[in-house]
């Protein structure tokens, strides 16, 4: 009887516990999940170029395909 009003606690506070980790993200989202005016994320990890395979910032990448990198 005792475990089984122990694991509930437990069930419950879990529970509690990942709404309101869901609930804080959407609330006040982190810096790193913001998004530039071309959908690029800020806090992006560099990318490796096509051709050349060298490592470049992706939003480099994302304006060159969208016809502004020149």
């Amino acid at each position: 009887m005792l475990a089984r009003l122990l694991m509930r606690i437990v069930i419950a506070a879990a529970v509690a516990a990942v709404l309101g980790g869901l609930t804080f993200v959407y609330v006040k989202p982190p810096e790193s999940m913001k998004l530039t005016r071309d959908g690029v994320p800020l806090m992006a990890p560099p990318v490796a170029h096509p051709v050349t395979g060298e490592a470049i910032p992706l939003e480099v990448l994302v304006k060159h395909y969208k016809g502004g990198g020149r």
